[in-house]
């Protein structure tokens, strides 16, 4: 199966940027899709496409990946939540992924559903990241499923980080070859990091989030699962404009890059609020450090 390009690159310490783009709330896809060529030709390597993230419904991750690969020949690695499919629907979708050449993925276990959709939405949660990533391997080895390149989440900012590492250990043993880690902010997050470095086999892709205002690092601190931003980083956008705040974010992402770069294999950039621009800047500055 081709379509592993993501390993490729990993193997032959080609440093790959990988970029990741929310999936679209309906059913034009034509923003999403201009945003990763424009990516893609601004240096990107790979762009994900994140799987519903915090449970709110957008077209699935795997049929975008097949349509970047198939009709514009860019690498692609889609997100697999467990939330929503049983083994059998997730082997379903390996086979379609298959049959499009998409030969990479990260396998998440999700977010929850919105507690206010809960009493007509139901979670399925039959597997977590790490039994999936068992399940695959095992299917994988019995001729069920071929070779996938599989790719898992690192929790960089876990107050329990020693329970963070040991989890990573044994998503290794089930199958996972390379971690994407959340957003790093902060001395502690980069102290984990290098400690994830010695532990661990697999790639490390470190995480980059472009905090781009006051009001986006507070949400971010307060709301979303796994991000932890200093307070003095949360200060430092106080009063700023937009153009200040990108300008911030954009060297905040540098800085954190050229602090962990004898780290990681590579960088996972997120795209917030589809400010391609902002992110096709970053792309440029660790490009030009490397």
């Amino acid at each position: 199966m081709n379509g592993r390009a993501l390993e490729e690159l990993l193997e032959q310490k080609a440093r790959p940027i990988l970029v990741e783009l929310d999936p679209p709330r309906q059913t034009d896809p034509a923003t999403f899709l201009s945003a990763a060529r424009e990516l893609a030709e601004a240096g990107a390597d790979v762009i994900t496409v994140a799987d519903c993230p915090v449970g709110r419904v957008g077209i699935d991750a795997s049929l975008l990946a097949a349509k970047l690969r198939r009709e514009y020949g860019i690498e692609v690695l889609p997100h697999m939540a467990c939330r929503d499919r049983n083994l059998n629907a997730i082997q379903a979708l390996l086979l379609g992924l298959a049959m499009e050449r998409v030969g990479s993925v990260l396998l998440i276990t999700g977010d929850p559903v919105a507690q206010k959709d809960r009493e007509h939405i139901k979670g399925v949660f039959q597997l977590n990241s790490q039994t999936l990533a068992q399940a695959i391997s095992q299917k994988t080895a019995a001729g069920e499923l071929p070779a996938y390149f599989l790719c898992g989440a690192l929790n960089v900012n876990a107050p329990n980080f020693e329970a963070e590492l040991n989890k990573a250990l044994r998503k290794e043993a089930c199958g996972i070859r390379a971690f994407l880690t959340q957003p790093i902010s902060g001395i502690r997050a980069v102290e984990n990091l290098y400690r994830a470095r010695e532990a661990l086999r697999g790639y490390l892709l470190g995480g980059l989030f472009p905090i781009v205002s006051y009001k986006n690092a507070c949400f971010l601190q307060k709301n979303v699962a796994g991000i932890t931003i200093d307070p003095e980083i949360v200060a430092s956008y106080e009063n700023l404009d937009r153009e200040q705040g990108e300008a911030r974010a954009r060297q905040l992402c540098l800085d954190i890059a050229a602090r962990t770069a004898q780290a990681v294999d590579g960088f996972y950039i997120m795209t917030p609020f589809q400010r391609v621009t902002l992110v096709k800047s970053i792309i440029a500055g660790i490009r030009e450090k490397n």
